[in-house]
């Protein structure tokens, strides 16, 4: 980040940016949308970039729960369904640590259509 901006815009922008990847895990895309709407004029990008992959990556989930519940109609979505969850969380946690070291975080496996 740069050094040039006070301490506590920064402090905000990471706190927001933490929001912006746990929020995702109460709220599905909501709460990223927002954010990033707010966020995505600022001088700062860091919190609009964060919620920016927050949010395609919850875009992403949703597709993945669509997908599960199809699969469910031969067991294994049941299975899968669980499994993108818990990689929902995992990957949520692993962002919002990285927001607060002040690193934008790259979800894997997914399509980013908010650019």
């Amino acid at each position: 980040m740069d050094n040039s901006q006070p301490e506590v815009a920064r402090t905000q922008d990471t706190t927001i940016a933490i929001l912006s990847h746990i929020g995702g895990l109460f709220t599905s895309w909501v709460t990223p949308l927002i954010i990033y709407l707010i966020k995505k004029d600022d001088a700062d990008k860091f919190s609009a970039e964060n919620a920016r992959e927050a949010l395609n990556f919850q875009i992403t989930l949703i597709l993945w729960y669509i997908v599960c519940f199809v699969l469910t109609f031969v067991i294994i979505g049941i299975f899968l369904f669980w499994l993108v969850a818990l990689g929902n969380l995992v990957f949520s946690i692993i962002a919002a640590v990285k927001a607060s070291n002040g690193v934008v975080y790259r979800y894997p496996l997914t399509w980013r259509p908010v650019k």
